[in-house]
């Protein structure tokens, strides 16, 4: 599960609040949309429109099956579309994994072929800038389709309890989310708050890329990459800036307290809000030909 355009800022009480109501727009069933029956981008020059969360990509660019040091899976959800930058972010993660050893980075969604509210999964990656890095490093392409396109998903890095990780997790998972946090297209990358905690607590050097990397609601086995709006996109909507220093304290230790490991944050709050209006210059990306 992918995550709304939202982050915690400020004060306490009033980001939890506006956190609550998030969640349950996140946890309410996604209705059924019109952009998930279009195959193709449409014609003309990219530009990216709107929201990670309401938004749409004009003129997307395919990212290719398989590339150096990368296999994009689950490929039949036609979700492998993106900007150019976010092709070439991929293409860098993975030529980056490359020449670490001959182990491959599995690619999930990006977007849409046009963007758009997708009918399951995600609420974001509507307009062509996020994409899922799963954690689990696969030894061949053929090895990472058997894994993930008989639809099951690779092993958690949080051990039970939530408060740390799984043996699974080691000096690979670290090097992959730290390259992808240190490329500067990157606006931020959501994980599990365990992760999170685990970055903080051996990272070493320059430790400017943790700031980047900010706790969430699941993404235990995957971390979702978000980019920054490109330049030629001035339609493109920003999430407000990420908050100053490593993100290794009092908000940290929010995601990892009983209120939140146990589910009753998630549970707070009924409120339900009406589906957002998509920006206007979407309706000619759904309806070009």
């Amino acid at each position: 599960m992918s995550v709304f355009s939202h982050h915690r800022t400020g004060s306490q009480v009033p980001v939890r609040l506006s956190l609550i109501v998030t969640l349950c727009l996140l946890s309410a069933p996604l209705l059924a949309t019109p952009w998930g029956e279009v195959q193709r981008p449409s014609s003309g020059m990219t530009q990216v429109i709107g929201g990670a969360a309401n938004g749409c990509i004009g003129g997307a660019d395919a990212l290719p099956e398989t590339g150096p040091g990368y296999v994009s899976i689950r490929r039949y959800r036609n979700r492998y579309y993106g900007h150019p930058d976010l092709i070439r972010f991929v293409n860098d993660l993975g030529g980056t994994q490359q020449q670490r050893g001959g182990q491959f980075v599995m690619i999930g969604d990006l977007s849409q072929p046009r963007g758009g509210r997708m009918s399951s999964s995600h609420r974001s990656h509507q307009n062509g800038l996020d994409v899922d890095v799963w954690f689990t490093l696969a030894n061949s392409p053929t090895a990472a389709r058997q894994l993930m396109d008989n639809r099951s998903d690779p092993r958690s890095m949080v051990a039970p309890g939530g408060r740390r990780v799984s043996q699974s997790w080691g000096p690979g998972q670290l090097a992959l989310i730290e390259s992808a946090a240190r490329n500067p297209r990157v606006d931020r990358i959501f994980v599990n708050a365990a992760i999170k905690q685990e970055l903080c607590q051996s990272a070493r050097g320059d430790r400017t890329w943790l700031r980047k990397v900010r706790p969430w609601w699941g993404h235990d086995a995957h971390f979702h990459v978000r980019l920054t709006c490109p330049a030629d996109s001035p339609s493109c909507q920003s999430q407000s800036p990420v908050p100053p220093g490593e993100g290794c304290g009092e908000d940290l230790a929010w995601w990892l307290s009983d209120e939140v490991l146990s589910g009753k944050a998630r549970g707070k709050g009924s409120a339900k809000r009406a589906e957002p209006e998509m920006p206007f210059a979407c309706r000619a990306v759904l309806t070009d030909s």
